[in-house]
């Protein structure tokens, strides 16, 4: 939110982490705020997009040390599209990279509070998703979700609470049946569209180049 104390209008440049084939009209609206507001998203490491930087596979920051190693090791005994992948609370590891867990290719199913880091992932590689928001901007992503992108089911609650009842019946429709169908279809468009967007010549690469030739030109005139 851009609050009444931003400086935001100041800023020369205002790059956004989304791609603009997800948010065109908002794109629109906010290049017409700020003239020189760019999408150059998904941020994420090129070897789950592009794959155009070499040995660029993940952040390169971790708060704790993953257990990527036994998660592997486990996922690989699962057939594809057999797990649901949930990404808040203990189950078999206490940490992963769960890039690596979304692009294992048997991951059906992502529960998800919908920040958007998470939101960006799943959609890059094109993984189905149960929205569960508690906060901020992640009702507006759930509803992008499954109303604009139709790339996963809204687990619905009272007073905060989802029961257990109501995450199994979502989990079985992004899982089993029409619904379900229809859903990974639609991740793999939008996974396609994203990944075109980054690749040479796509919507975030044209916007990261356009930036990074006005720093060029800017430091030349300074010189």
């Amino acid at each position: 939110m851009v609050g009444q104390f931003s400086n935001i209008h100041n800023a020369d440049w205002v790059l956004c982490n989304s791609v603009y084939e997800l948010e065109t009209e908002a794109a629109d609206w906010l290049s017409k705020l700020w003239p020189n507001f760019k999408t150059i998203g998904p941020t994420i490491p090129s070897f789950y997009a592009d794959n155009r930087l070499v040995g660029d596979k993940d952040y390169g920051v971790s708060f704790f040390k993953p257990e990527n190693g036994a998660c592997n090791d486990w996922l690989r005994t699962k057939p594809k599209g057999s797990v649901v992948y949930v990404s808040f609370g203990r189950l078999i590891v206490s940490w992963c990279s769960q890039l690596e867990v979304l692009a294992s290719g048997v991951v059906g199913c992502f529960v998800t509070h919908c920040g958007w880091n998470s939101t960006m992932e799943a959609l890059s590689l094109g993984v189905a998703m149960v929205a569960m928001p508690r906060w901020t901007d992640q009702t507006t992503n759930a509803k992008f979700i499954t109303d604009v992108w139709g790339v996963g089911v809204r687990a619905e609650g009272e007073n905060g609470v989802v029961k257990r009842e109501e995450i199994e019946r979502c989990v079985r429709q992004v899982m089993e049946g029409e619904k379900g169908e229809e859903i990974r279809k639609n991740g793999e468009k939008w996974r396609k569209l994203v990944q075109e967007a980054v690749s040479e010549g796509g919507s975030s690469d044209r916007n990261i180049n356009v930036f990074a030739q006005s720093l060029i030109l800017s430091s030349q005139n300074d010189a």
